[in-house]
């Protein structure tokens, strides 16, 4: 368990340093990002500099809230699919949840 983390850690570190600012995914002031997530936001430059420079902690806590709420695979999917949409048309926070 021990290696295991401290490999952990030093992928971390390592991956970490080699991303430029631009390339690295900002969390929520609560939530983490998912893998999915942050797989999604690094597909496409425009959306994770939205992500990353105009929607706020909050609204990033928003987007990650509400698409970590979904109770079903379908309905998570969906959700990432309507924040792409909106990030890219630089809406700022999901709508009425």
């Amino acid at each position: 368990m021990i290696i295991f983390v401290f490999i952990g850690v030093v992928f971390i570190f390592c991956y970490a340093t080699e991303m430029s600012k631009q390339e690295m995914v900002t969390r929520g002031t609560v939530h983490t990002v998912p893998s999915d997530v942050h797989v999604l936001l690094s597909s496409n430059k425009e959306m994770l500099e939205t992500w990353n420079t105009i929607i706020t902690p909050l609204g990033r806590n928003e987007w990650l809230c509400w698409i970590q709420s979904a109770k079903k695979d379908e309905t998570r999917s969906r959700r990432m699919k309507i924040m792409s949409e909106n990030l890219l048309a630089g809406k700022r926070r999901p709508c009425c949840w």
